[in-house]
């Protein structure tokens, strides 16, 4: 079973910075694509940011521009630097590894932006 742990959540001031982590222990980490997502309160879960294994990265209309997500693959990590966060970038921020047929989801890590 792979094992996938978000770190680096936390409460910051609208517009100051955090970056999260992604630790996965999948043995075809450098093959797979991953995926940033989050939920807010009373909403459904949004995808935020996806790197794919060449590299090449998506990101939501709300983040571009403000997130970026990178990986280390040597360390088997997957990152998400948040600058000029918003009130509304509030929500449980979760990571997923697409590992075909599978998807292996962390359990979450909170993130929260005070005015």
């Amino acid at each position: 079973q792979v094992q996938v742990v978000e770190s680096g959540g936390g409460l910051v001031q609208a517009g100051g910075s955090l970056r999260l982590s992604c630790v996965s222990s999948g043995r075809r980490f450098s093959s797979n694509g991953i995926g940033w997502f989050r939920q807010a309160p009373g909403k459904q879960r949004e995808s935020v940011a996806l790197i794919y294994s060449s590299g090449s990265t998506n990101y939501a209309d709300a983040v571009k521009g403000r997130f970026t997500i990178s990986r280390d693959n040597a360390k088997k990590t997957v990152y998400l630097q948040m600058n000029s966060l918003k009130i509304e970038d509030t929500a449980v921020y979760y990571c997923v590894i697409y590992d075909p047929p599978e998807e292996h989801w962390g359990q979450g890590t909170q993130v929260t932006v005070s005015s």
